[in-house]
């Protein structure tokens, strides 16, 4: 793949996605400036599982604070901002956070790529701002539903994000991925808890609802994905899915990942795991004529390939210990 630029900003790099898109980036030849959160134990998260590479630079720091973010976002060349909470659950109790994080967060990172030279931003984005499917496959024209303060965060820094497109000819691009899973993947996502459980050896699974479905994207191909969205200015002002064009209920996947894993499972409904009625999406089935049309974007993996990588990833010990089963993750 031939990169557009030399120099790359990846905010959340230290999540699980962000670790990925960190690493693919180093493959290609790319220097990355990373950022971490600050915290005082000079923790990196998922960074800290990436080789030592001299193109890699790791910085600590806070989003929410737009001084820190003029000063990060200098000397780059393109912007992959992450940076966000993504917990739908912890939403609920927190939502003040979120609109700091995500859409005040997303206003600093914009505002600093404007002033410094109007550097192009990639802005992350999620399905879960369309809702339950009003019609599928869901399009990057399907109505926003913020059925979580959660997605409503993400709905505004989206806008926000678009508005300095509009407002500033900022050349800003959002991706939206459909339900990324793969090694990495925090605790408290449907995949983990499955496999994790499994793992240490639950005979019952807790789960939440197993009938709504997703569109389980691979963590490799929704990298692929950003960075073929980043390759072309095609897709500047743009809003693309990456998904893969199918739909899965949580009950298939969990009767698939214990198939690979050889066990048999059952399972019971967890009342602290169900959303409220009115939140929970029930239905997200990408379509990704768009991403295809402007990148050539192709996916690499089927689901039983990705999961196979996941569960190989999650039953080394030395992951396996770092996830605590037993307890449900909000």
């Amino acid at each position: 793949m031939s990169l557009s630029f030399k120099t790359a900003l990846v905010t959340g790099a230290d999540g699980f996605i962000g670790s990925h898109l960190t690493e693919t980036l180093l493959a290609q030849g790319v220097k990355v400036k990373a950022l971490a959160l600050y915290n005082s134990f000079n923790n990196w998260g998922w960074l800290e599982d990436i080789p030592k590479n001299k193109n890699l630079e790791v910085i600590t720091g806070d989003i929410r604070d737009p001084h820190f973010c003029k000063i990060l976002v200098k000397d780059v060349d393109i912007v992959f901002h992450l940076a966000a909470l993504i917990a739908i659950p912890y939403s609920y109790v927190a939502p003040d956070s979120y609109v700091d994080t995500n859409i005040k967060g997303t206003l600093n990172i914009c505002q600093a790529a404007k002033e410094n030279g109007n550097i192009r931003v990639i802005n992350t984005s999620t399905s879960e701002v369309y809702g339950t499917a009003q019609y599928v496959p869901i399009d990057e024209k399907h109505p926003k539903q913020p059925q979580s303060p959660y997605s409503a965060s993400k709905i505004g820094a989206d806008a926000m994000a678009l508005s300095f497109y509009n407002a500033f000819n900022l050349p800003v691009t959002i991706v939206r991925p459909f339900n990324t899973y793969g090694p990495r993947q925090s605790a408290r996502a449907v995949i983990p808890t499955i496999i994790t459980q499994i793992a240490n050896g639950f005979k019952t699974i807790k789960l939440g609802d197993t009938t709504p479905t997703r569109d389980f994207n691979f963590v490799k191909d929704t990298c692929s994905g950003f960075i073929s969205i980043a390759n072309t200015e095609k897709t500047i002002g743009q809003e693309i899915n990456i998904a893969t064009n199918s739909e899965r209920t949580i009950a298939d996947v969990a009767h698939r990942i214990s198939g690979i894993m050889n066990t048999k499972i059952k399972w019971e409904i967890d009342k602290k795991r169900i959303r409220p009625e009115k939140s929970e999406v029930f239905r997200l089935f990408g379509n990704t004529k768009k991403l295809i049309e402007l990148t050539g974007y192709k996916p690499r993996y089927s689901l039983d390939e990705g999961l196979k990588e996941t569960i190989d990833w999650f039953i080394k010990p030395e992951n396996l210990n770092k996830y605590k089963a037993e307890i449900y993750n909000v």
